[in-house]
């Protein structure tokens, strides 16, 4: 496989966390905010706005954080040998971890950059953007670029690649993993599970895991795709 293949192209997952550990360590305008979001959610344990806020609020950028970052990319020997290259960006501090991140992009993908995510379109690239302007720090071109239309935005969506056009239609990560018998990331914890690891269990290393493990089955799930030989297990380089 030559390398110019995937000369430009990462893979990537967040895990993201309610921003405060509960309800009521939210600032009063952002509490009253919450009420006003939580009022129009589907409720149908009949959870309080506290519960709520604890078991939602991570996938709103608004009152959510990113806690870890994922990022694979495929290496080429000189020999040929191939290898997926796999690491974990993970921390408390939200602001120091983008930093890290849009760090690397510039340096790694000075010029051109193609992410590859599982539903990246409405979740991962969005959320990303959004959290970098509450922190204040640019959004890197190759990122984000305000010129692009909806379907102009140059990276990838494995969701989006296996619609085939049908709009309707939600495919979990972990589903087409079992249907293309692509070995699970979710063994020791699931994407609803992140929130109470970090704030009850204080395991961002065991999240910083799971992410990392989520990318490698997002690598194969790309190959399969595109008909390629998967990943041996041999092959997988864990950086971290």
């Amino acid at each position: 496989m030559p390398d110019t293949t995937y000369a430009h192209l990462l893979f990537l997952d967040i895990e993201t966390v309610s921003g405060a550990a509960s309800f009521q360590d939210l600032p009063d305008r952002l509490r009253s905010e919450w009420l006003r979001k939580a009022s129009y959610l589907k409720n149908e344990e009949g959870l309080s706005d506290e519960a709520l806020y604890f078991s939602r609020a991570g996938v709103f950028a608004e009152f959510g954080k990113i806690v870890a970052i994922g990022l694979g990319f495929f290496h080429e020997d000189e020999d040929g040998t191939r290898t997926f290259r796999v690491r974990t960006l993970r921390g408390h501090d939200e602001h120091a971890l983008l930093t890290e991140f849009t760090a690397l992009l510039r340096k790694k993908y000075p010029r051109h950059l193609t992410l590859c995510a599982h539903n990246g379109r409405e979740f991962d690239y969005p959320f990303l953007c959004r959290r970098l302007l509450v922190r204040n720090i640019p959004i890197p071109k190759n990122l984000w670029n305000p010129a692009w239309r909806r379907f102009e935005n140059p990276h990838l969506d494995t969701m989006d690649m296996w619609k085939f056009g049908d709009y309707k239609h939600y495919t979990s990560l972990e589903l087409l993993a079992a249907l293309f018998d692509i070995p699970s990331s979710k063994e020791t914890l699931s994407g609803d599970q992140v929130t109470p690891a970090y704030y009850l269990r204080d395991d961002l290393e065991g999240i910083a895991r799971y992410c990392r493990e989520d990318v490698v089955v997002l690598a194969r799930l790309f190959l399969r795709y595109r008909q390629l030989p998967d990943l041996e297990e041999d092959a997988i380089v864990r950086l971290d």
